[in-house]
């Protein structure tokens, strides 16, 4: 079981790390365009609250075995429909898609794929991944107390800067945008 769990996250780091470079190709054209950064003061605490769930999963998993839980098939299942979301979700936002909130000003908010249909998909894509992931491996923990945090995280300070910074900015909140 270890080199299943082993070669399963080894996929999830590069996953991220594809991401990164994706949203730093993808600030650096916002920004030529004009755009802003918000929330800088908190990112950093994003990015901790990653690597720290990576790294509770990692350790949490070896403690524990490697070990699949009772739920593991239904709990990879959704683990891949979350990740087909995620690829939804960014390939609807094209160059607007990033791990920071960037703005560019005057610009419209993007209402297609999962955005006509809820307002932040992407933070409900962690919100998932962040149950299930570290319940296929039985690492109930992990699961618990990074849904905790992250809730707070998005709730208390991500959700709100970000929309406090489009609204600001572009039409976010008027029309038909939520």
């Amino acid at each position: 079981m270890t080199i299943v769990f082993t070669v399963f996250f080894l996929l999830i780091v590069g996953q991220r790390l594809a991401e990164l470079m994706v949203a730093k190709r993808n600030e650096r054209w916002m920004k030529d365009k004009g755009a802003f950064e918000a929330g800088k003061e908190h990112y950093k605490f994003i990015v901790m609250l990653h690597v720290a769930f990576l790294a509770a999963f990692f350790v949490e998993g070896a403690i524990r075995g490697f070990q699949l839980s009772s739920v593991w098939t239904v709990m990879l299942t959704i683990f891949i429909i979350t990740q087909l979301l995620r690829v939804w979700t960014i390939k609807s936002l094209g160059r607007f898609w990033n791990t920071k909130i960037i703005v560019l000003p005057d610009a419209n908010v993007v209402t297609k794929g999962p955005y006509k249909f809820i307002r932040h998909p992407n933070y409900l894509i962690v919100v998932i991944e962040i149950i299930a992931l570290p319940l296929i491996f039985s690492s109930y923990i992990t699961a618990l107390l990074f849904t905790v945090l992250n809730a707070f995280l998005l709730l208390k300070i991500r959700i709100p800067a970000e929309e406090i910074a489009l609204r600001k900015a572009t039409d976010f909140g008027r029309s038909n945008n939520k």
